[in-house]
């Protein structure tokens, strides 16, 4: 089974509205598409590394950004609609989006062309409402936002 670790950042707007961070997934695949196609920042890892450190690691793999301090509130895994599990915490901080250097991978494109080409893991983050986050968050990835407004309440 594969397993993703990750970190929710949140932080308070200017209305005082719970904002998230998230990010959208970078590739020829997600380019055009909103809905479904941003992310909590997250990798997947080995069972045999603690989920906290995976998540830790991940989070400055895909933003090239040290991960913030700060009380990290779990808020449990969910499973995927491709049967991964997805481990993540909370952790309230402010980021600047602008600050991120995401990190790529690398994939055969076009398809069946031999050639490989470069893509940002994360193409690009930005803060949302939680309203507008469960319009695009991937869909099983919305319970944690869900959780996260059970625990700023």
């Amino acid at each position: 089974m594969r397993r993703s670790a990750g970190l929710l950042l949140h932080r308070r707007g200017p209305g005082g509205e719970v904002q998230v961070l998230l990010g959208h997934m970078g590739g020829p695949f997600y380019t055009r598409r909103d809905a479904g196609a941003w992310t909590v920042p997250k990798g997947e890892y080995d069972p045999a590394e603690p989920a906290w450190e995976a998540a830790r690691r991940e989070f400055r793999e895909e933003l090239g950004l040290p991960p913030p301090e700060g009380e990290a509130v779990p808020l449990g895994e969910v499973r995927q609609a491709g049967g991964k599990v997805v481990t993540v915490w909370a952790v309230a901080a402010d980021l600047d989006p602008a600050a991120v250097v995401p990190g790529t991978f690398t994939m055969e494109w076009p398809p069946r062309s031999g050639r490989t080409e470069e893509f940002p893991e994360l193409d690009r983050v930005a803060w949302f409402g939680l309203d507008r986050a469960r319009e695009v968050i991937v869909k099983a990835q919305a319970a944690f936002l869900d959780r996260l407004a059970e625990h700023s309440h």
